[in-house]
């Protein structure tokens, strides 16, 4: 896994335990949440440097998060 996908799976598991359904679909929520959050604050430092980004913001994303093809 990735370390930036761990550090923020860690982040959530220390707020949410446990094993029932409200509990995994609280820790899948504030993951999904910390994801967008993490893309949001990217596309904004690439939006402020105010020039055409190379590569691409989407290229920056899958590299930040180490997605592999």
């Amino acid at each position: 896994m990735n370390e930036q996908i761990k550090l923020l799976c860690e982040q959530v598991a220390k707020i949410t335990q446990g094993a029932s359904w409200e509990e995994q679909t609280k820790f899948m929520e504030k993951f999904a949440e910390l994801i967008v959050r993490e893309c949001a604050d990217l596309v904004d430092n690439v939006l402020e440097q105010g020039s055409p980004p190379n590569p691409t913001v989407g290229e920056q994303l899958v590299k930040h998060f180490g997605v592999e093809e």
